[in-house]
């Protein structure tokens, strides 16, 4: 009776896929077929839930299943992440003229960033001492234990390591193992090697002009390439979201959630203050805030359902030069770079909230005012180099707890409603590395405003 049962099951799942399908060739456009897809997956994984229990066989062996759709969708983002980032900083460093303003271009990108990010703690911070969070009183099960026991176990790479070790952690030393990801902070270390190379381009532009264009010509080909692979993971991004999302609601117990309301609620009051904070910077830099929501949204709904930054590289740079009139360098580095530093979601305001919620379990005071400016330094200094796939959130929060002296197992308490807040931080992630874009463009004075305020723009986010 239970393998009928999972049969149906995927069955079911399959009968979805299929209308997603349907979809697809009656050319819904993709942010309805990935609503579609994420709708069709919260209720089929309610239904599931419904039926039997979150902890049931049936469930557990059903979502195996889903992971073959979900989880291959991941996976095949997760390849793309070390390509993506080599060629769209290779490119957009090679292609400045003369290489003249990348230093400036590149620190104020950084700057935008990091800055915010700080900004992105102190509403963390503000937000979890207005909600009177606090890890005293969550109840741990045993995927909570296991979690608490896994953080614990990751420490080891990066307790014993001084902040000066673990910036020189961020220097490659083998940039082809980097490659392979070895290292926790393998993504920021390829970054700066493809940034050598783009300068090296450069460089070579003045001595010997008929190689570095041998090698433009290469690395457009390899870019090409690199953007259709993407393209044809991006067609999958509905059947994905589906299979994801029915298996989180599915195996998901609610009363768990429940529990945990005050957290999920908090976390996206934060979220929300920070995204109209960085619509108040635009304004200040004479962007009108109606225009640029109205472009993005495909792009952050990409974000949000795909709970991956790095794979929305290629439509976040797509959106901010063909919509917002961003050049090109500047809007490759910008969304390069916010996949690996800075992330407002996953490495500001989630550590912050952690460590105030955390904190008196060690006996500390979360509203010392000592406390809150060194907790809001280290989120800043430790948002380099998060990897702008999952599990970005929880290194970065590995590293801030345990430089604040705080015990990182409790970190684990959350992992029941991690899903449902990573969702809103990496739309936010998304948000700040394309308000960096605009911002430096600004300053830069290299924004076509006529591009900005055109409104009769309507991309298609499969194009990218």
């Amino acid at each position: 009776m239970e393998t009928f049962l999972i049969i149906v099951n995927v069955l079911i799942l399959a009968l979805l896929i299929g209308v997603l399908y349907w979809m697809q060739k009656k050319h819904y456009s993709f942010t309805k077929r990935v609503f579609a897809g994420l709708g069709l997956g919260v209720l089929f994984g309610a239904v599931l839930q419904y039926v039997y229990t979150a902890n049931s066989d049936v469930i557990s062996k059903s979502t195996d299943w889903f992971n073959l759709v979900g989880y291959g969708y991941v996976r095949l983002l997760q390849m793309m992440v070390i390509p993506l980032i080599m060629v769209s900083i290779i490119s957009a460093i090679m292609n400045l003229k003369g290489g003249r303003n990348l230093g400036k271009m590149s620190g104020l990108i950084i700057a935008v960033l990091i800055l915010t990010t700080g900004v992105a703690a102190s509403v963390g911070i503000a937000t979890a001492l207005t909600f009177d969070l606090s890890a005293e009183h969550i109840q741990a099960g045993a995927a909570e234990h296991e979690q608490g026991a896994l953080l614990e176990e990751r420490l080891g790479d990066v307790e014993d390591l001084t902040l000066p070790q673990q910036i020189l952690e961020f220097v490659p030393a083998n940039p082809f193992a980097d490659m392979t990801g070895a290292r926790k902070s393998s993504t920021i270390a390829v970054v700066i090697f493809s940034a050598f190379i783009g300068v090296a381009v450069l460089g070579l532009d003045r001595k010997h002009p008929e190689q570095a264009e041998t090698f433009r010509g290469m690395i457009r080909a390899l870019y090409g390439i690199v953007m259709r692979i993407v393209t044809l993971i991006l067609r999958l991004t509905p059947y994905g979201i589906l299979a994801l999302m029915a298996k989180t609601i599915a195996g998901t117990d609610l009363q768990v959630i429940l529990d945990l309301i005050d957290f999920v609620l908090a976390s996206y009051v934060a979220l929300i203050v920070m995204f109209i904070i960085h619509l108040i910077l635009l304004s200040l830099f004479g962007f009108n805030p109606v225009t640029y929501l109205r472009k993005v949204v495909p792009v952050l709904t990409f974000a949000f359902t795909s709970r991956s930054s790095a794979a929305t590289i290629p439509l976040n740079v797509q959106t901010q030069n063909k919509r917002l009139g961003v050049p090109e360098g500047i809007a490759n580095l910008s969304a390069s770079f916010g996949a690996t530093m800075g992330q407002n979601g996953c490495a500001g305001i989630y550590p912050a909230m952690l460590a105030v919620m955390i904190a008196p379990t060690a006996g500390i005071d979360p509203t010392d005012w000592s406390f809150i400016l060194m907790l809001v330094v280290v989120v800043m200094i430790s948002s380099f180099g998060v990897a702008g796939v999952g599990g970005g959130a929880t290194f970065a929060s590995l590293i801030v707890l345990s430089t604040m002296n705080l015990p990182v197992a409790l970190a684990g308490l959350l992992i029941s409603v991690e899903p449902l807040i990573d969702m809103g931080r990496t739309a936010l992630n998304v948000n700040d590395s394309m308000t960096a874009g605009l911002i430096t463009g600004k300053v830069m004075n290299e924004v076509d405003t006529s591009v900005y305020k055109n409104r009769n723009q309507d991309i298609d986010v499969m194009q990218a």
